[in-house]
């Protein structure tokens, strides 16, 4: 037998096998690849293929190493019932993100002892990206075993296969990586549809499907964020990547060789530098070159102390069998690699590839040339090990627990012991039937349009097919040099770009199934980060559990496109067909249901979390903007049941009129056994009165996120509040009677009110046991102080008012009107009259007690020392006859 040589072998020219038939091709095993095949199987679908660029399946989680999970803990909750951040992460875990992470749980339970065996800072879960890729492989083995799911690695697409004409996708054709181990030199793979679930949208682009990457200017979406023109913003800005590191405790010193072209005035963030030595350096932008208190001053602590142990821990040396503790180093370094402006050597070895190489954007790039870019963002992680090792090392009191005593993991198995990709915020943005847009998903009620609340979104897209909520989050996306941007062969720092570092709350959204469309292509569906939203929206969805939603509804959107035989493109203006979608997502197959509807408070298992979702996502519940509680074992009122009744049967065919559930029982038993009777029933919800404008409301339906209303949001537009003071409740001053409000020094005096500044003491005989003075807001939303203003704790303080003993009516006012406030809570001489309320923004909540004065004080303590925010507007009173 011939023995070719490897370098011979390679040289050939590549040999194709036989085409290979199958009913729905997959690019790409990440999160959102992995998901679409597990979702088509399981409704049935009989042979999925997925092809992936490399060995590891399950994306950001293992190959991209990102390795903790801080979304949906439920209700304003972070990792062992930490009450943090109430929007950020404020839905319970459902569909196949929580089958997965209850096994990531599981798992770190037994090998850990804990489901969170790092502890870190703010508690996400944490895990081996190893060991989450093997969790991956099992959950998706049973469908490799029933032959359903055919897995093939290290190949990627070069070329596209189309059918009668180019804007149908009938399959493609992939070439192996260099380091392939597959004997197949080359494949040839047909199916009536593909999902393009890949990091930089392989599909789409070798398809020539339309697609958009880089900023985008505010005339294309009308977007109030985006930047009014694109001077200043090349196309090849973006989020940038980072490549992370996972560091594991060594039984001995284990520095790292010098990375090469390692600078250590790279990394002014990665500890707490003073302006005595960063001060002297003439930056470019130094005012954005602030250091980050990571680190504290010399001699003061030891790094096991330190935040960069604690908030990307992943386990922690006590959970472990061998003590050893092992670390996610990912961006809080100045680890983040920015994409534009790129290093002289890097811009150098691009141009030499091709002429204007080094002004595209990467996503544009070969995979060779995206290459060059990846190895000098990996030298630049390696970076801020070293400067770990050394630079932090010599400054550490307790060199004991130095980073010259972690290593590199070995768990990956490559030659550099690094992630087998860099993590990927933003990719390319399939031009889909609809570009969600940032407007969309957030209501702007006030002057402060960066409030935070807890809200619906402006618009609920009539095909929504899973609930999202996150900041629209860029990273620093610019780069600057110290010797100027004219000379970029020196030391660089990222930073913040006017207009671009939004980091803004969108409201309570859904998903629009018509973002995962091509405009025109057929036989094409996009997933992970290749989906239809503008590139301020990228920032927002991008995270571990949206990929996983993002790709289960692609699976099941092409399972429902087989079954029935129809294009994806029918499937979002057909109702009867968008039910099926929703059906298979929510209760129709195997597993965790989706949430369809983005209430606050509905865990995946509750017996009627179905049933919930079902009837509102077809919008049968009377539902308010900002009443985002569904409160499933509240009573089931008449009043509220006939509303129900009224909902659901708009729009419907009905033979014979289902039967109103009587008899007492909470609002999840009504819908349990409403929904019984309505899924039978047909919908004619979604009626085309014009071809291209379905509403014939004079825009086309590809800029209309509400195709089927003339409405321009899914609520009522809400009118400014009156100024009466009576408007919101507000007790009349009673006379004779004392009235308070708590404001700041400077603020204007509310008439009628006394204005109370938080001091300790002050001669109109009410005080603050302690001076509080510096703990007030004024909004700047309302016209009267009295409501604009307040005086807040996120302990506890106590107020104290001389008064004659006897009896007193107390009214007391709690709420913000530029934010959302939870878990506030008054006492009134002992008693606790306002608990763990919660307050939307602009709305107030008020609280009347009676109480008897013995000791010629009234005591009103605010806060409980939970640590939670309670906002003290005004209080009155009045003399009990």
């Amino acid at each position: 037998m011939r023995i070719i040589p490897l370098l011979l072998l390679l040289a050939l020219p590549l040999q194709a096998s036989k085409p290979i038939h199958t009913d729905l091709l997959i690019i790409g095993a990440t999160e959102s690849g992995w998901a679409a095949a597990i979702q088509a199987a399981r409704m049935g679908v009989k042979s999925i293929t997925i092809v992936h660029d490399g060995a590891w399946v399950g994306g950001q989680y293992t190959e991209q190493a990102l390795a903790c999970v801080d979304e949906n803990k439920g209700n304003g909750k972070v990792g062992w019932g930490v009450d943090w951040h109430p929007m950020k992460r404020s839905f319970h875990r459902f569909g196949l993100f929580k089958e997965l992470m209850d096994e990531i749980e599981a798992h770190n339970l037994r090998k850990y002892g804990d489901i969170m065996p790092g502890k870190p800072l703010h508690g996400p879960t944490t895990f081996r990206p190893a060991e989450a890729e093997r969790i991956f492989r099992k959950l998706l083995q049973p469908y490799v075993d029933s032959g359903q799911v055919n897995l093939i690695t290290n190949h990627y697409p070069v070329s596209a296969i189309f059918g009668a004409n180019k804007n149908e996708l009938i399959g493609l054709t992939f070439q192996p990586l260099v380091n392939r181990k597959s004997k197949i030199l080359s494949l040839e793979i047909r199916a009536p549809l593909t999902i393009d679930a890949s990091d930089f949208g392989d599909a789409i682009q070798v398809s020539g499907t339309a697609f958009e990457v880089g900023p985008d200017p505010q005339s294309r979406y009308d977007e109030p964020s985006a930047p009014k023109d694109l001077a200043g913003f090349p196309p090849h800005e973006m989020n940038p990547i980072t490549w992370p590191m996972i560091v594991e405790e060594a039984d001995d010193w284990s520095p790292i060789p010098r990375p090469p072209n390692f600078d250590d005035r790279n990394y002014p963030r990665a500890t707490r530098l003073t302006h005595a030595v960063y001060g002297k350096l003439k930056w470019d932008r130094p005012a954005r070159v602030g250091a980050i208190n990571h680190w504290p001053d010399k001699g003061k602590a030891s790094p096991r102390q330190l935040s960069v142990f604690t908030v990307r821990r992943i386990v922690d040396g006590t959970t472990s069998k061998d003590g050893k503790t092992s670390i996610l180093l990912n961006y809080m370094n100045g680890q983040d690699y920015a994409l534009e402006r790129l290093p002289k050597r890097v811009a150098d070895a691009l141009e030499a590839t091709e002429p204007g190489a080094s002004k595209k954007n990467y996503v544009l790039l070969n995979r060779k040339q995206r290459e060059l870019i990846f190895q000098d963002a990996k030298n630049h992680s390696l970076g801020v090990l070293y400067h770990l090792q050394n630079f932090v090392h010599e400054r550490a009191r307790d060199k004991t627990h130095s980073f010259r005593k972690f290593r590199l993991s070995r768990e990956f198995g490559t030659p550099d012991h690094l992630p087998h990709k860099p993590y990927i915020r933003e990719s390319l943005r399939l031009k889909a039937m609809y570009m969600m847009r940032e407007q969309d998903a957030r209501n702007f009620d006030g002057k402060d349009k960066r409030a935070a609340r807890e809200s619906f979104a402006k618009v609920m897209y009539p095909d929504g097919v899973f609930s999202w909520q996150f900041h629209y989050d860029f990273h620093r996306t610019g780069r600057t040099y110290l010797q100027g941007d004219d000379d970029q062969s020196g030391p660089w720092i990222d930073y913040e770009k006017p207009g671009r570092h939004t980091r803004f709350l969108s409201d309570r959204a859904v998903f629009p199934l018509r973002s995962l469309i091509p405009e025109k292509m057929n036989g094409l569906i996009g997933a992970q980060k290749n989906i239809g939203n503008s590139s301020i929206v990228s920032a927002a969805i991008r995270l571990h559990d949206q990929g996983v939603h993002v790709g289960q509804a692609a699976g099941a959107l092409a399972a429902v496109c087989l079954t029935e035989k129809v294009k994806p493109r029918e499937v979002p203006y057909s109702y009867g067909r968008l039910e099926k979608v929703r059906a298979a997502l929510c209760g129709g197959t195997e597993g965790v249901p989706i949430l369809l509807w983005p209430f606050r408070d509905l865990p995946a298992d509750h017996p009627g979390f179905v049933a919930i979702n079902r009837i509102a996502a077809q919008g049968g519940f009377p539902l308010e903007k900002r009443v985002v509680d569904f409160n499933p074992d509240a009573p089931a009122t008449f009043e509220w049941r006939q509303q129900v009744y009224t909902n659901s049967l708009r729009d419907r065919v009905v033979d014979e009129m289902p039967i109103l559930p009587k008899g007492k029982m909470t609002r999840a038993e009504f819908a349990i056994g409403w929904w019984k009777q309505l899924r039978h029933l047909v919908s004619l919800r979604f009626i085309r009165q014009a071809p291209g404008d379905a509403d014939k409301d004079g825009i086309p339906d590809g800029n209309d996120p509400l195709p089927f209303t003339t409405d321009e949001r899914s609520w009522p537009e809400e009118k400014p509040p009156e100024l009466d003071p009576q408007s919101d409740g507000l007790t009349q001053l009673p006379k004779p009677g004392w009235a308070f409000n708590f404001t700041g020094v400077k603020g204007k005096p509310a008439k009628g009110f006394i204005p109370n500044h938080g001091f300790r003491a002050i001669k109109s005989g009410n005080r603050w046991t302690r001076d509080i003075r510096q703990n007030n807001r004024r909004r700047n939303v309302y016209q009267e102080a009295y409501r604009d203003t307040f005086l807040f704790t996120r302990s506890k303080d106590t107020w104290e008012c001389t008064i004659d003993n006897g009896s007193y009516e107390i009214v007391i006012c709690v709420g913000d009107s530029g934010h959302e406030q939870s878990g506030q809570n008054v006492f009134v001489e002992g008693k606790h009259v306002i608990k763990n309320v919660y307050t939307h923004a602009g709305l107030f909540h008020e609280a009347t007690v009676q109480t008897e004065i013995t000791d010629g004080r009234l005591t009103v303590q605010i806060g409980d020392g939970s640590g939670s925010n309670t906002c003290l507007n005004w209080l009155t009173i009045k003399p009990v006859e």
